[in-house]
Order: C-alpha cells, then structure tokens, then sequence
C-alpha cells in the first residue's frame, strides 16, 4: 500500500524518482476502494496446482481481492475431478455480460500444437476479443502469453532446440516501471518452455514495451503501451518443487530431459532445490495487482474499457 503524505511535501518528489509510490493527501481524500474482482482462466491439466500457486501470490497484499475460475466450454479438463470444476469453476457463457478488474490467463502444454488445432482455440479468441471491453488489465502468462502474441499481433513463434528448464538471470529493462517497484536490476525466475519470441518481433509492434529480459531464456516480460495487457514467459509463481516434479514426470516417460539449469545445488537432483525468486515473484504479482489493476481501474465496473 502507499505511504499518504501532505501535499507538496518537498520528500514527495524524492520518493518518486526512487521509484517508491506516495499518495498525496487530496488523492486519498476523493480515492474510492472497493474489492478488486479478477478472473483466472486456468488451461493448466493441474489446475489445483495452479490454483494454489496463483492465490498465494494475489494473496500477500492488503487489497481485498475476489477471485473467480474460469474454465473453457469447448473442452473439459480429464486431469481434473469434475466435482471440482463444477464447484469452483464458471464458464464464458455464465460471465460474458459482467465486467472485471483484471484477469490471469495461465499457460497449457500445447507448445507443439497449432493455434488453430487447439480444441478451444475459437473460444479463446472469443475471450480475449471480450478482455478488450470487459476487463481492465489481463495478465498472459506462458503459453497464454505467445497465444496472445499470436492473435493480437501475428507474433510466431519459434521452437528452441532443447527445452528450456530451471531458473534464469533476467535484466530489469525499465526500472522506473511500477511493476518493479522493490526489484533489483536482477532478478531470478523459473522458465520451463519449448518455445519463445525474439527482442525484435517484440520491438518490431510500436504498441508494445519490452519491460524484462534475459541473455539466456530470452524475452521475459512485455507489456502493452497502455498497460492494459502483460505477457509473462516466466514462472514467478512456481513452488520450490515444480521444475523437480516436472522433471521426474519427464524422466519417467523416458524423455531423457536435461536436469533444470541453475536449480538442484550441484546439479544433482537427489539434492534439494534453492529458492531464489520467490520474493521477485511476489512483488511482480503484488504490483500488477495494485498499481496496473487496483490504482487505475474504475471504481464503476460498467465503466472499464470505455
């Protein structure tokens, strides 16, 4: 949350060259609050997983947050118990006529299959054509992310040689950003993917901003020019034991994946892993959440994306 100071409070301007957010008494005082509503299409086959990771991360903030699944019509998860999705999850037919806050839309493992073959394909176009007047600022993460990069922008693609697993250094391109308000120039983050996008495709659309990346894992973190969409290829919410359980799930299929990069100490897997990007992944989810979705959102929900 911000610190509220007097107007004009010489600190003022200091603090925010520092990148640190004040609110100045007038702003408090005609500032409405109410709880934020963000929707969560899960695509992940372990949706409880995800689930969990997701709300953990919304979790850590003062911001009253109501959260929502949402599940596609067009194909219904075997991974699942349908108990499950019929407790906690809607689908686009039950929500299309409210409005949102913000919205996530997780990754799926179908890195080798074409858009246009996915079976829920036209009903993810039709999501995130509604995204455009229905919610505030969308979240794309991972597959979800080169997905949207697809249709929004035409953005292909392109399959790395071997895949890409374990944790990787990524360069903080624009510190003055407020999603990385508490960042370090450097930070560390889970990738585990097939496929990725170049700095130039990205730099190439006007409309978007290359805000994070890395000399190994590439293109990391993209936002839109009026920060009404994030595409995130990292895995900041992963647990300590993701990269492990995805990694021994592989080695039992007989897939001979190499061990993930920078990740069991010494490189050996009978060794447990390190944890070093969980407080980067906490402030990336924290200020999304506040400074792209709560400080800017309506307080009238009729009124997003007008």
């Amino acid at each position: 949350m911000p610190i509220k100071i007097q107007d004009s409070l010489p600190a003022q301007a200091i603090l925010e060259n520092e990148n640190i957010f004040v609110m100045t008494e007038n702003r408090a005082m005609h500032q409405d609050i109410r709880p934020l509503n963000v929707l969560i299409l899960n695509l992940m086959p372990t949706k409880i997983v995800t689930e969990t990771q997701l709300l953990r991360k919304l979790s850590n903030s003062p911001l009253q947050v109501n959260v929502e699944f949402l599940q596609t019509a067009s194909y219904t998860s075997t991974h699942t118990d349908a108990t499950h999705l019929d407790s906690f999850y809607t689908t686009f037919d039950k929500i299309k006529d409210r409005k949102f806050d913000g919205m996530i839309i997780t990754g799926a493992p179908l890195e080798r299959v074409k858009y246009e073959d996915v079976a829920y394909w036209k009903e993810l176009c039709e999501i995130m054509d509604w995204c455009e007047d229905h919610v505030h600022c969308t979240y794309y993460l991972c597959w979800g992310a080169f997905a949207a990069f697809y249709y929004y922008y035409g953005i292909q693609h392109t399959f790395f040689e071997e895949k890409l697993s374990g944790i990787y250094e990524h360069k903080v391109l624009s510190p003055k950003s407020p999603l990385f308000r508490g960042f370090d120039d450097i930070f560390y983050a889970p990738q585990s993917r097939e496929i990725g996008v170049t700095k130039e495709q990205i730099e190439a659309i006007p409309e978007l901003e290359l805000m994070a990346y890395s000399d190994e894992a590439g293109v990391t973190i993209v936002k839109t020019e009026d920060s009404r969409k994030f595409f995130v290829t990292c895995h900041a919410e992963y647990d300590f034991d993701t990269l492990a359980s995805e990694y021994f799930r592989d080695l039992g299929k007989g897939l001979n994946p190499k061990v993930p990069k920078n990740y069991f100490p010494d490189d050996d897997p009978k060794n447990r892993p390190i944890v070093n990007w969980r407080s980067a992944g906490q402030l990336l989810y924290t200020n999304w959440l506040n400074y792209y979705v709560y400080q800017s959102t309506p307080y009238d929900l009729d009124n997003v994306g007008k």
